[in-house]
């Protein structure tokens, strides 16, 4: 495809961002707003060297991208809110098995099917915790069409280089809005594969780490290795183990392994923030009213900044706690919801400036007005 200027669908941006790093497998099913996703993977797989399989439900197309990953393939889905919510016994096998692959949720409004078309951002704990267990996840969060692109690689080669299950979050309004978008050359984009086991077949243990790392070379099944992969609690062999020691030693190696490398993975944005007393934290679609709002108090003389977490979970706490022990004295935390989010950054930040939510959870976009009013103190939301 010739690399011009384009105007595209934040989901359009999705699809082209897989095939960019190097997605060879989609399955899942249709569901808005994220259809469009399934339906251009549809027509660009199969011209770039990939399948696409519609399954007969959520379910089953997570555990097919499971078990396209554990034969080598990058794999994809896309759902919403009651499709990720079927997903959630799979992205915990996924997260047990140590198996790459990327679930993109376009969220709409809920609980149950809700408003199919209304914009929400009620799934950000649910990518957090919808899955029984512990286990730590990686959620991206784009604020716009070109963000949707570089966002998927992102995620795609964060599942890869960390063996896990990665959530790309929109939220409908950033899924089925047109932005303009170049899309770079092929020479210019970072693509990560998984790193794969020079050993041979007879010496290769699927769950051995290196010392040094937390993050276990892969063999691709049918490649002649020796893989066997349970949900339930296993050594190095892959095999089932009932002893306490090994499920020590298998979960605090799972929940710690991405700690090295949080230099890498947390992705934010910062405006204003150096002098800023008044500190807006928003994500998605909302982060572009924060940003506009922003803007004209700034205008205005007000001291006030905006902090856009790209990268939700991990959320990025260290930086956070930062940011209240210099001017800033007033935190608020703008969401479409009822305050997720806005559980984990009181609890970082309450200790130290005064927090406070704008929140919106009746299907309609937080506007740049609204916002503004709140700043100034008014009780718009």
């Amino acid at each position: 495809m010739e690399n011009k200027p384009r105007l595209i669908q934040g989901n359009r941006a999705v699809a082209e961002g897989a095939i960019a790093a190097g997605v060879d497998f989609f399955a899942g099913y249709p569901i808005t707003p994220s259809t469009e996703v399934a339906e251009i993977l549809a027509d660009m797989l199969p011209k770039n060297g990939g399948r696409f399989i519609q399954m007969e439900d959520e379910i089953a197309g997570m555990a097919a991208i499971i078990g396209a990953a554990l034969t080598g393939k990058k794999a994809f889905t896309a759902s919403s809110g009651p499709g990720i919510s079927l997903k959630q016994e799979n992205v915990g096998y996924a997260a047990i098995t140590e198996t790459p692959c990327v679930i993109v949720n376009v969220q709409r409004l809920g609980p149950s099917t809700g408003g199919p078309t209304l914009p929400s951002q009620g799934d950000v704990m649910q990518a957090r915790w919808g899955s029984h267990g512990d286990s730590p996840i990686i959620a991206l969060c784009p604020i716009s069409v070109p963000e949707c692109f570089h966002l998927t690689i992102k995620a795609v080669n964060f599942s890869e280089k960390y063996r896990t299950p990665v959530y790309l979050m929109l939220d409908e309004v950033v899924g089925h809005m047109r932005e303009r978008i170049e899309i770079p050359d092929k020479s210019e984009i970072e693509i990560v594969d998984r790193k794969r086991t020079t050993k041979k077949p007879g010496e290769f243990k699927p769950y051995e780490v290196a010392p040094g790392s937390k993050i276990p070379d892969f063999g691709d099944f049918g490649m002649g290795y020796k893989n066997h992969v349970t949900g339930l609690i296993h050594d190095e062999t892959g095999f089932p183990s009932n002893s306490t020691d090994q499920v020590k030693k298998l979960l605090d190696r799972i929940m710690t392994k991405f700690d090295d490398h949080l230099d890498d993975i947390l992705i934010y944005e910062e405006i204003g923030i150096e002098d800023a007393e008044t500190v807006i934290i928003a994500y998605g679609s909302v982060a572009r009213s924060a940003i506009s709002a922003v803007r004209k108090l700034r205008e205005a003389g007000e001291k006030v900044g905006v902090f856009i977490p790209k990268t939700l979970w991990p959320f990025p706490e260290k930086r956070l706690r930062e940011i209240t022990q210099g001017p800033c004295k007033r935190i608020i935390s703008s969401e479409m919801n009822y305050g997720q989010l806005s559980y984990e950054i009181e609890r970082i930040v309450c200790k130290n400036v005064e927090f406070e939510t704008a929140l919106k959870e009746n299907g309609l976009i937080i506007t740049p007005d609204e916002l503004i009013e709140k700043v100034k103190g008014g009780s718009v939301l």
